[in-house]
């Protein structure tokens, strides 16, 4: 289990990169332990996480009243989510090699882990609109869109900073992982069965 002066330190590093700064590279370990260890920003992120599956499944488990129905939906929301964390990394392990980009995919995932942590607890604030004020559907649209918005801004700027090879490549780069990511995502969902609300 990481110390807390070290989790302060990569997301420290991180919402650096976030804000565009590639200085932020070196608050981040980038050592082999320091890879493994910042797949714990995922423990980081589940609380912010489990607000948002227990709104969603809300939703989701309208014909299922049950807590036991809610929870199987919660879990399947979680493996949902973790697939779609883990698995676009898995991917660019495979191609970042011939991309050119294979010695900075340490840089990338340790960097992308932690700024997950951090846009976990960005969508706070709409998770817990949508629990609390489900009436109010058009403004809790909109403040899920903005922050979106906003999370894909940071995330653009951590990439490119991170991969530090110029514009076209760090959006490249970006383009390519949010497209897997969402073929995660949906793919993860069908084969479990989650048919969100429209």
């Amino acid at each position: 289990m990481l110390a807390t002066d070290d989790i302060e330190q990569n997301l420290a590093g991180a919402w650096r990169l976030m804000l565009g700064k590639a200085d932020g590279l070196r608050l981040l370990d980038l050592s082999a332990d320091g890879f493994w260890n910042s797949f714990f920003a995922i423990l980081v992120a589940v609380p912010a996480l489990v607000v948002g599956w227990a709104g969603v499944s809300n939703d989701v488990a309208l014909e299922t009243a049950t807590f036991a129905g809610r929870f199987g939906i919660v879990v399947r929301l979680a493996m949902v989510d973790m697939g779609a964390w883990v698995l676009p990394l898995i991917a660019l392990a495979l191609v970042a090699p011939r991309a050119g980009i294979g010695d900075r995919f340490v840089h990338y995932v340790v960097a992308s882990n932690w700024t997950s942590a951090i846009i976990a607890w960005l969508m706070l604030p709409a998770a817990l609109t949508r629990m609390l004020f489900p009436a109010a559907q058009n403004f809790i649209t909109l403040l899920s869109l903005a922050v979106f918005g906003l999370s894909m801004v940071f995330t653009w700027r951590m990439t490119n900073a991170t991969i530090g090879k110029g514009a076209a490549i760090g959006s490249a780069v970006f383009t390519g992982m949010f497209f897997i990511s969402l073929l995660v995502l949906f793919s993860l969902q069908a084969l479990l069965g989650i048919t969100l609300p429209a």
